[in-house]
């Protein structure tokens, strides 16, 4: 049997992430992997992620089951977040992020066979290999504009006036991955006018609230869709914003339809990918919403991660300015979240690689996260160079 298997098509950021560990030059530059790290390179543990593990492992008493739904207390403090207030919705807590997108999709089979999911063009690549994965017939719209790194707003709301009715259409609730290029607050209601005249079903993917705008801010468009439509999914990840990576904490939430009966359909795919979620994530999450010292002092450092970020940016920008003589990347100031993609050819990020140690993916779409005042002029050269 297991010699039928075929070699499956590598994760190209997973490969680039094993050839910078096997790099053994020390002034190397890691801009592929998508996490945050702070000056000195670390993924830091949030202070009020540690004092609320340090309660938790003084009261816990048990380390049974929760529901296959996860806990309801976490479930409603991530709508409560998402969108401002308490909402009739069903919901189910996952793995991650990944494991709410995927949940997500499983539904929509189930729900809407024939459905088409549209995607932009580029989106995050395990989107579109999930989608492929499970038998979901894909489409793309068009999105980013690489001559401008900003958006092909005429591409991007034709596209969306070609959607079917009942199709779903995937949409990036704030700092797109992996351009770093997001709708403003009208282009939103434009894309949902469209949407909504089609009649089509709006899929979040909330991965990065907090790391935009602001927390409040990132939630806006989520919102209005939430508003607007009588049936939203909304895949949400914990990785990013309480820097709880490897703990896999995510939500899937479902507005409209009959809520009973949307709620056991979740917890019944729950039930046939990992049966219960985990849960210490979760439980660390719903202890810093729901205390008032622990959400606040988890806001504040959440906001410094984000200006830090901003910070990042505005260096970048001005030091290829500087380096280039010209105002091509001033784009990468105007970005948000942790990526933007640089519009360098496939040539030139190996150019980078090889000759500079500064690893990027191959669409040269870079994490500022791996930046810190150091290498940014060393970066803003090392690209002047190869242009």
């Amino acid at each position: 049997m297991l010699d039928a298997l075929k070699p499956q098509v590598q994760d190209k950021i997973l490969i680039l992430m094993q050839q910078y560990k096997d790099d053994p030059r020390k002034a190397k530059i890691d801009l592929g992997v998508g996490v945050y790290k702070d000056a000195t390179g670390l993924t830091p543990v949030m202070r009020a992620v540690k004092a609320a593990e340090k309660r938790l492992w003084e009261i816990e008493t048990t380390k049974t089951y929760t529901g296959l739904a996860g806990d309801p207390a976490f479930n409603a403090a991530m709508v409560r977040l998402i969108l401002g207030r308490d909402v009739p919705a069903a919901a189910v807590a996952t793995p991650g992020g990944t494991g709410a997108i995927r949940q997500g999709f499983e539904l929509v089979r189930m729900a809407a066979p024939d459905a088409t999911v549209w995607v932009s063009s580029p989106t995050w690549p395990n989107h579109t290999s999930i989608l492929s994965y499970l038998g979901i017939k894909t489409a793309e719209y068009r999105y980013f504009d690489a001559s401008t790194g900003g958006l092909d707003v005429d591409g991007l709301l034709a596209d969306l006036g070609r959607v079917a009715p009942g199709d779903v259409v995937l949409l990036h609730g704030c700092c797109h991955n992996p351009t770093g290029a997001n709708p403003d607050a009208g282009l939103w209601s434009q894309m949902a006018d469209v949407l909504a005249a089609r009649g089509a079903i709006p899929f979040v993917d909330l991965a990065y609230q907090g790391f935009g705008d602001g927390l409040e801010a990132d939630a806006e468009a989520t919102r209005m869709l939430a508003a607007r439509f009588a049936e939203v999914l909304i895949a949400a990840s914990c990785s990013k914003n309480f820097g709880i990576y490897r703990e896999r904490t995510g939500v899937l939430i479902a507005l409209g339809g009959d809520r009973a009966v949307t709620q056991g359909n979740l917890a019944w795919l729950n039930r046939q990918n990992y049966s219960f979620p985990p849960d210490h994530g979760a439980r660390l999450v719903t202890m810093i919403l729901d205390d008032a010292a622990l959400r606040a002092d988890w806001m504040a450092e959440l906001e410094e991660v984000r200006q830090n970020m901003l910070t990042l940016r505005q260096g970048l920008a001005d030091s290829l300015r500087r380096a280039t003589n010209s105002d091509r990347f001033d784009f990468v100031a105007h970005h948000r979240g942790m990526f933007s993609r640089l519009g360098l050819s496939e040539a030139q990020v190996a150019t980078l690689r090889d000759d500079h140690g500064i690893y990027m993916v191959g669409d040269s779409r870079i994490n500022l996260a791996g930046l810190n005042a150091g290498t940014l002029p060393v970066l803003a050269a090392a690209i002047a160079q190869v242009i």
